[in-house]
């Protein structure tokens, strides 16, 4: 019933083309960082931990594109920072990736594993190692990386640094592990 005592219309069921729609506007949200949006739907009960067809939760793609307040929102409603994608990457990683410092460091307190690891192996220190994010690098081993973690092929984060030719990162590791 409405307020006014007259009957509630009914609820008009999604088809499956306007449910596949609304979920890719969602996600769309999550890379844009619409966090006032996001936090909205969250509040109407919308899984914080839903996923794509890549299998990129929202997370994921906040944390990969950099929206640390769309980031924050999504943790608050008790987003998993251990969801790996269909590529076995996880948020921590992503924004290691893109060299994102504060969003890393959110991730990190809201209890994103720093030696958490892709099915290669690959851990966050190994990305912003290869990408020569040594602030990032700083702060992970700070946080406990190893910064002499193997991936699958037995590969280091020094040895990333230096097949990516991250002068910085590469230097800064063999200071580290040398």
């Amino acid at each position: 019933m409405t307020d006014d005592c007259r009957p509630a219309p009914e609820a008009k069921q999604m088809t499956e083309d306007e449910a596949a729609e609304f979920a890719e506007q969602v996600f769309d949200l999550a890379r844009k960082g619409d966090a006032r949006m996001l936090g909205l739907l969250l509040e109407r009960d919308l899984t914080p931990n839903l996923r794509n067809h890549k299998g990129d939760t929202l997370l994921m793609l906040a944390s990969y594109h950099g929206h640390l307040k769309a980031v924050r929102v999504l943790l608050e409603f008790k987003a998993d920072p251990e969801i790996r994608n269909g590529n076995g990457q996880s948020p921590i990683a992503g924004a290691a990736f893109k060299g994102d410092l504060p969003v890393v460091k959110l991730l990190v307190e809201s209890g994103a594993e720093v030696e958490g690891a892709s099915a290669d192996g690959r851990t966050a220190l190994m990305m912003a190692a290869m990408f020569n994010r040594t602030e990032i690098v700083n702060y992970l081993i700070s946080q406990g990386a190893n910064p002499n973690a193997q991936d699958t092929r037995g590969a280091t984060p020094l040895a990333a640094a230096q097949t990516m030719g991250a002068v910085d990162t590469a230097e800064l590791l063999s200071k580290l592990t040398g």
